[in-house]
């Protein structure tokens, strides 16, 4: 069995190896949202009144 101190070396080795790596990786750099999502429309904001009442019309010919 190897001295606890020779396991800890190989660990922070194997570490550094494996975080080496990861920074040699490439990578995919998304720019941020240049069109902001549209924002949330409350039908009693933006509306009048009269776009509120819908209903049907019948004409008989």
């Amino acid at each position: 069995m190897l001295p606890p101190f020779i396991i800890d070396q190989i660990r922070r080795r194997e570490e550094e190896e494996s975080r080496k790596h990861e920074l040699e990786q490439p990578r995919l750099e998304l720019p941020e949202d240049v069109y902001p999502p549209p924002r949330e429309r409350r039908p009693s904001e933006d509306r009048p009144e009269d776009e509120h009442k819908r209903g049907i019309v019948i004409l008989e010919l």
